[in-house]
């Protein structure tokens, strides 16, 4: 993660786990399949097995686009044709390519009425952008770039497509309040980064071509890590590439504001410059390919309806000759969901298949921000959004987190009521039936300040209205460190959690009606 007791006996008639009634020739008899005999296959040892090698030193780190999650997908796949679980996309091809741009600070060169100003001096480029010249013989003006409803920056202007100026801070009443607040304590206009982001998503909204963002003290802050960082070739970030930033963002020096507007200081006022100036940007960036990892169990009443199990595969790599095994983040996911296929698998060729469908997705650039599982929902989801009934993603549940009391056996669940009120209840009502884990909501709290709900894959499936549940055991002290090794794996643990997964998909899977979303977001 950007940053069991098994119940013996036959399943209760509250749940509709298993194939359609069979008929006997002396009377109508309904036969509940017992989903305990394919859970019983999701064992310590084999996830023990198989943590050993996903998370090793041959491995690693899994970083993603290089040598050891390149082994990671091989290995994900070998798995699943070795089970006999197809892939959904064609015969043999597990993988769905991610296109990544390894984003590196470009060459940039700007001139303001003929005069020069200097790359890390004068400006800074965040982002990276296609090489490109830009002349412009006016820019706009927008003030402090704020749009609020109090104080809008913005007010009457038409800025699409245009180069824009704006400068750090925002507007005070005579009392020294601030205009957006009422208030004397910073707001998310203010002050460094985040006034820098909030302004820069706000001019992103609004369609600017670029955005030239006058901040001389951040400017200083930053320009001389960015600088060392570009020369040791240590600059780079990976992004998608169908997400590519648009956009040119630009911070610039004090000196290059008043060669724009000599007035800056003092002028708040939104207004039209003229002047000449050129922008030169020749781009350092660089493809990246990566890959998802799909196989697919075809439902056998409603194939159409499907539920996606996530888990990201890569981790952090090498980082000063020190590998990051990733064995809990999220090695233990991946595994589990392995287990959780073989179980499904099992139940299948016993003609006891899932009604609906069940893909298996294993995830990459999960560290690099969500990049695989952005992908799948955001550009080319394999089976429409629309069709999809919830998404249950695992991404750390091998470990125990040192600051939880009580019961070891337990699991932190997030996300299964925001949506979908009946896939919380499913979700309880499992649990209490076949495994009994302490559920822990701690950080399911909307104002959790972790904001774990928005850290891991399943966020971008909840953003597009499909229900999630995230399992999560909590950080600890080996979390993103190369000390997250498979030896400090609870074994027991992970194959119970591993369980209740399944058997969450199991209900979620064989269930006569598909859950209702009823607390939908609007888009």
């Amino acid at each position: 993660m950007k940053k069991l007791f098994v119940i013996a006996g036959i399943a209760l008639t509250t749940f509709s786990c298993g194939t359609a009634p069979q008929q006997t020739p002396k009377a109508e008899t309904k036969t509940a399949v017992n989903p305990t005999v394919y859970a019983s296959s999701i064992t310590s040892g084999e996830l023990k097995e198989m943590l050993y090698t996903f998370a090793s030193d041959e491995f690693e780190g899994r970083h993603t686009g290089e040598k050891g999650q390149k082994m990671a997908v091989e290995y994900l796949k070998n798995h699943y044709v070795s089970m006999g679980i197809p892939s959904p996309i064609s015969e043999n091809d597990y993988f769905q390519e991610v296109p990544l741009l390894n984003q590196k600070a470009p060459e940039i060169d700007m001139t303001v009425n003929g005069d020069t100003f200097k790359n890390y001096e004068d400006l800074v480029m965040s982002g990276a952008a296609t090489s490109q010249t830009i002349n412009a013989s006016e820019i706009i003006y927008v003030g402090y770039g704020i749009e609020d409803e109090n104080y809008s920056s913005y007010k009457g202007l038409d800025v699409k497509d245009k180069i824009v100026l704006i400068k750090s801070g925002e507007p005070k009443n005579a009392d020294g309040t601030y205009i957006t607040s009422g208030t004397k304590e910073d707001t998310k206009w203010s002050v460094g980064r985040q006034a820098l982001a909030t302004k820069r998503d706000i001019a992103r909204k609004k369609g600017v071509k670029a955005l030239l963002f006058m901040d001389d003290a951040y400017l200083k802050m930053v320009s001389k890590y960015m600088e060392s960082a570009a020369q040791s070739g240590n600059d780079g970030r990976i992004t998608l590439k169908d997400k590519q930033e648009t956009m040119l963002q630009i911070l610039i020096s004090e000196k290059l504001g008043k060669s724009l507007l000599p007035s800056i200081d003092t002028e708040d006022t939104s207004k039209t410059i003229a002047t000449k100036l050129n922008i030169n940007i020749t781009s350092n960036s660089e493809d990246v390919n990566s890959e998802n990892v799909v196989a697919f169990i075809k439902g056998s009443e409603k194939p159409d309806e499907v539920i996606v199990i996530s888990a990201h595969l890569d981790h952090e790599g090498i980082k000063n000759g020190e590998i990051y095994n990733g064995a809990d983040d999220d090695g233990s996911g991946t595994v589990a969901i392995l287990e959780i296929a073989e179980a499904f698998k099992k139940a299948q060729d016993a003609g006891h298949g899932p009604k609906r469908s069940i893909l298996f997705l294993h995830v990459t650039g999960e560290e690099k921000g969500l990049l695989g599982s952005s992908y799948y929902a955001d550009i080319d989801p394999i089976f429409p959004l629309e069709n999809t009934v919830a998404n249950l993603n695992i991404d750390m549940i091998g470990r125990i987190d040192p600051k939880r009391e009580g019961d070891r056996n337990y699991i932190y669940l997030i996300g299964s009521d925001k949506l979908s009120t009946e896939l919380h209840n499913i979700s309880e009502d499992v649990n209490k039936k076949f495994t009994n884990i302490a559920l822990d909501y701690k950080f399911n709290d909307d104002n959790d300040p972790n904001r774990f709900y928005y850290r891991s894959d399943h966020y971008n499936f909840a953003k597009n209205n499909v229900p999630v549940i995230f399992y999560f055991n909590g950080t600890h002290g080996d979390y993103h460190r190369p000390s997250d090794t498979p030896d400090k794996i609870e074994y027991d643990l992970l194959e119970n959690r591993a369980r209740l997964v399944f058997y969450t998909a199991w209900e979620l899977a064989n269930r006569a009606n598909r859950i209702v979303v009823d607390k939908a977001i609007e888009k």
